[in-house]
């Protein structure tokens, strides 16, 4: 009884379990889905820019502070600009990116804010007139995937940690 007490504890953070812990097969089958995912998006042409993009708005409308700073690093080290990451949140009122971004931009707020039909109607609109059926099918799981693990991050209150200089 008291392994399993200290192996949950071990666990928890902030009061709450940390599920992907907890759970480590459904976290596992979500990792898998992330990774089928990946190659989905990568085969369909999209490029890694574009898939961070959609993960950091996603994780920006969700509040999801662990997939921001995962996914930032993620984006800088694809060769994304500071300046692009740092608008990234007004992205309708800046002219730095492109059609393919904006309208993938477009459809995955739609994703994550289902309810909206209005602005489901209009992402793909919009998003039909750049973007092929299988890049509309990838822009659309790589934001129900964030979501997923937004969630986990969310729920879980995984932390932030500062990381050591390089």
């Amino acid at each position: 009884m008291i392994e399993t007490a200290q192996a949950t504890e071990a666990h928890r953070s902030n009061g709450r379990i940390y599920v992907d812990k907890q759970s480590p097969a459904a976290y596992q089958a979500l990792v898998r889905t992330a990774d089928v995912v990946r190659t989905t998006a990568a085969e369909a042409g999209l490029d890694r820019i574009l898939v961070e993009l959609v993960n950091l708005r996603v994780s920006q409308l969700n509040g999801c502070a662990f997939c921001l700073d995962v996914h930032t690093r993620a984006a800088l080290r694809a060769g994304e600009s500071t300046r692009r990451l740092g608008v990234l949140a007004a992205w309708r009122d800046t002219e730095l990116f492109t059609a393919r971004e904006r309208a993938s931009l477009a459809l995955a707020e739609a994703t994550t804010h289902p309810a909206d039909a209005l602005a489901q109607e209009r992402a793909y609109a919009e998003v039909g007139q750049v973007l092929n059926d299988d890049e509309i099918a990838a822009v659309v799981w790589v934001a129900i995937t964030i979501n997923a693990f937004n969630r986990v991050s969310i729920l879980s209150k995984h932390p932030v940690r500062e990381t050591p200089a390089r």
